[in-house]
């Protein structure tokens, strides 16, 4: 029978010992290394803001009743919250009472702000313009948000002598450090007294100047297409969209286009930032004739 000796033993535990500690270092390190992934990614997570803008066609009266249930359109908006994670929504075509109940689906961290459309009558004389369905209230144009809204701005813009009246709206993310700027810009022939008249380059030009600043994401329903050759409305466009701040679709520096985001064919909804993007998604809710546009910004 073969024989160990003592101190053979010893060695065999020493080397087992060994052998163990090396093992346990390994697994340490590929916890630290596994950490430090997570680590770094939350991190690229925090400095990056998804911000998203949608005309929700909630307005019943405005030939929107085929486009999906009250009870749709605040889930689709809830959605672009939770599964897009947009941590600020720019919303046109809203009904005050579906934005409130959105907000507190969301948790008491969400915040919004809301400005009515306004109808202004022959004799100057103006009126809130409301919601068709009972307990609907008001409607109009606002900004939700996953924290405190501040320095909440509405910017004046010149708007139709007689007709309906939208606007824009500013308002300060502290969370994020970003200036927001939601804007529902008039159409052609939105002045019935003067249905050759057209607002929107005026209208743009207050948008701009609001939303001056690195730190902005600005944009909304503006009802024109982009600059691009052979749109007769290219002339509304002011310096700056495109140039100093550059559109969620924008592929290149020259590019003025982008992928449609109205039923029609048309691209009417834009966000412009003067931060890097990270990313643009056009994104249909089956909500509305207007698909959702979220951009995603780097904020540091």
């Amino acid at each position: 029978m073969p024989t160990h000796s003592a101190s053979g033993s010893r060695r065999r535990r020493g080397l087992r010992l060994v052998v163990a500690a090396l093992a346990l270092l390994g697994l340490a390190s590929a916890v630290s290394m596994t950490q430090s992934i997570f680590s770094d990614r939350s991190v690229a997570a925090a400095r990056e803001v998804t911000v998203a803008s949608w005309n929700m066609c909630g307005v019943q009266q405005w030939g929107c009743a085929e486009t999906g249930s009250r009870a749709e359109k605040k889930r689709q908006l809830k959605r672009l919250a939770t599964r897009a994670r947009a941590k600020v929504i720019l919303v046109q075509e809203v009904c005050a009472a579906d934005l409130k109940a959105t907000r507190k689906a969301l948790g008491p961290s969400w915040r919004s702000s809301f400005t009515a459309y306004k109808w202004r009558d022959d004799d100057g004389r103006k009126s809130t313009v409301r919601c068709a369905a009972r307990g609907q209230g008001a409607a109009g144009f606002g900004i939700l948000s996953d924290s405190a809204l501040s320095e909440v701005t509405a910017v004046a813009s010149p708007q139709p002598t007689v007709g309906l009246q939208r606007g824009i709206l500013c308002a300060t993310v502290t969370a994020h450090r970003l200036r927001i700027c939601n804007a529902h810009l008039s159409p052609p022939g939105s002045d019935t007294a003067h249905p050759d008249w057209d607002f929107r380059d005026d209208q743009l030009k207050a948008l701009v100047g609001a939303a001056s600043g690195r730190r902005t994401v600005y944009g909304g329903d503006l009802n024109v297409d982009p600059p691009a050759g052979g749109n007769p409305s290219t002339w509304v466009w002011p310096a700056g969209p495109y140039t100093a701040h550059r559109e969620c679709d924008q592929s290149s520096a020259s590019s003025r286009s982008g992928r449609d985001t109205h039923s029609s064919g048309h691209k009417l909804d834009y966000l412009f930032t003067g931060l890097p993007r990270s990313g643009c998604d056009v994104r249909d809710t089956g909500a509305s004739d207007h698909r959702a546009l979220l951009i995603r910004v780097r904020t540091a």
